[in-house]
């Protein structure tokens, strides 16, 4: 599965408002600023700090 390059291109952390990585192989947005992963679940991204996973730094 992969994201839309056009929909990656416009989310933003919401926490940072910081562009997004997509990590294909764990299917999470990946925002580097601020530490977190956010699922992508049955295609949609979950854009909610609370179902974010934190990195390990």
């Amino acid at each position: 599965m992969t994201v839309d390059p056009a929909l990656l291109a416009i989310l933003v952390c919401p926490l940072t408002r910081t562009p997004l990585r997509y990590d294909e192989a764990a299917r999470e947005l990946v925002s580097e600023a601020a530490g977190l992963a956010y699922p992508i679940r049955d295609g949609v991204p979950v854009m909610l700090v609370e179902e974010a996973r934190k990195l390990d730094r």
